[in-house]
């Protein structure tokens, strides 16, 4: 089984070499493509089985043993994290595919599309099975160099000034992760993560404050926490729509991922735990009052991205199995959801010529199939029962009751406002863009939408409804990952050699 573990990484590099070979067939660059996407989705379930079944699936690239080589590990958080983004990327690639050029524009090489988007992929697997830190950061520098790319397509001045930013605040964001990974180097002599979860504790007590600070601060921007947030309203929603998808259910998960690896494998204990609620809490509130002002429903759909990430952030300041285990399960549903609420905007976009509010009005009469699509996964986002939205923030929520202490009671009242005020913002868009009475007849021809577009919504919404049927078998499996990320021996047997210190 150790074989398969590169391949989500491999099969999408080999399969942006090709696509890119064949940039005069774009036939073709699509079946190439949605194969590569699709074996991965496959190699990744498998993964999750085995590393359910029987612990962690380790690789020593090049044959070289840890901690010298570089070491790649599928444990049951990576695994199913792998499971969840290739689903995704698979969905949106088709969702892509259904649209053409689109809004891509023109004049956009569209043969660059492809290549991009899998080169993309292929960070993002690399950032979730990384060993070492080193690794890591190379995982988000491939995947923020295709993200370059991506969120400016089309050449638009919008898109290039506001793609601008994105690009300034990653590298600074990456300048400091690079910084924080050379003196985790100085400190300890080793970047392999397994290692450095014995050699940080020997550090004394500020120098290991000082690099978790840093490496928080790293991956705080990625994640977009408050008070790191702001870049991402005005980022994401000029992108083409599903390039505005695939970054609101990843980009910003990878960094959470990489703040749940490093706070319990290099660094447990919860030493930082109040300073991440305080952060979670700050995200939660200010993150959905910016979505209740805004009028156009990308940015309002940026807005309650950022927002979400603070439930996550406080499952994980909770230290605890049950805060952990609610996190896991909080940002697999989140990626699902947060997702298909951007394609829902493209489709809005494609039927109404906007995501202006102002300017939409009876899809629910017009377009009734778009007004499910936007009603399930918006209900799922605000919590209600019995969606997985409101399991997940149920089971963060009883864990922050289960620790007994004032400032988790404090995020428990935050994140139930914070789930109110979504429920509002979910309603408020429904009654003025869905529900309120069509505007006077216009002798404009109707929009029919393209079926692949449609298709691939209607399957991430399935998926969504999917995640409330298997609630129970996924609470069991984010359960035994949050096990094994406290104890963190499983992860450590199964990559140091015995005796290695």
């Amino acid at each position: 089984m150790s074989r398969l573990v590169p391949l989500p990484v491999v099969v999408p590099l080999l399969g942006a070499a090709l696509t890119l070979l064949l940039a005069r067939w774009p036939g073709l660059q699509r079946v190439v493509s949605v194969t590569c996407l699709t074996v991965t989705l496959v190699v990744a379930a498998v993964l999750l089985v085995q590393a359910y079944r029987h612990g962690p699936v380790v690789v020593q690239v090049g044959g070289w043993p840890a901690p010298v080589g570089i070491v790649l590990v599928a444990d049951q958080l990576a695994a199913l994290m792998l499971v969840v983004s290739s689903a995704v990327t698979l969905c949106v690639l088709l969702y892509s595919v259904g649209q053409g050029q689109g809004d891509f524009g023109e004049t956009v090489p569209v043969t660059i599309y492809h290549p991009t988007y899998l080169v993309l992929t292929a960070g993002v697997t690399n950032a979730f099975l990384a060993g070492d830190l080193f690794n890591l950061f190379v995982g988000f520098e491939i995947l923020l160099a295709a993200s370059f790319v991506l969120i400016t397509l089309g050449g638009t001045e919008t898109r290039i000034r506001t793609g601008s930013t994105y690009v300034v605040v990653s590298i600074l964001s990456s300048m400091i992760f690079l910084a924080s990974v050379g003196l985790v180097y100085a400190a300890t002599g080793t970047l392999n993560m397994a290692q450095l979860a014995h050699r940080l504790d020997a550090l004394p007590d500020g120098v290991r404050l000082t690099l978790e600070l840093m490496l928080l601060l790293a991956f705080g921007v990625k994640a977009a926490v408050f008070p790191l947030s702001a870049w991402l309203p005005d980022s994401y929603p000029t992108a083409p729509a599903p390039v505005t998808a695939v970054f609101a259910g990843l980009l910003t998960k990878v960094g959470v991922y990489a703040i749940i690896r490093t706070e319990t494998l290099l660094f447990p204990g919860g030493h930082v735990s109040g300073l991440l609620m305080v952060v979670a809490g700050l995200t939660m509130v200010v993150g959905i009052l910016g979505a209740v002002a805004q009028s156009d429903l990308k940015r309002l759909f940026s807005f309650t991205l950022v927002s979400h990430i603070g439930y996550m952030i406080f499952g994980v300041g909770l230290s605890t199995v049950a805060g952990l285990s609610g996190a896991i399960f909080y940002v697999v549903h989140h990626i699902t959801i947060q997702t298909t609420l951007f394609l829902v905007a493209g489709l809005v976009e494609e039927r109404a010529g906007s995501t202006d509010l102002r300017r939409i009005s009876g899809l629910a009469r017009t377009a009734p199939l778009l007004g499910v699509l936007f009603f399930v996964p918006a209900m799922n986002l605000a919590g209600i029962p019995p969606f997985s939205g409101f399991l997940g923030k149920l089971g963060l929520l009883q864990a922050g009751v289960a620790a007994g202490e004032p400032l988790p009671g404090v995020l428990v009242a935050a994140g139930t406002v914070t789930s109110l005020l979504t429920l509002y913002v979910a309603s408020r868009v429904w009654n003025i863009a869905f529900w309120r009475a069509p505007r006077l007849a216009t002798t404009e021809p109707v929009v029919h939408l393209p079926a692949l577009m449609v298709g691939a919504t209607i399957a991430l919404v399935g998926l969504g409804l999917a995640l409330t049927v298997v609630a129970g078998p996924l609470f069991d499996v984010t359960a035994d990952a949050a096990v094994d990320l406290r104890e963190r021996t499983p992860y450590i047997r199964s990559v140091l050699p015995v005796g290695v210190p």
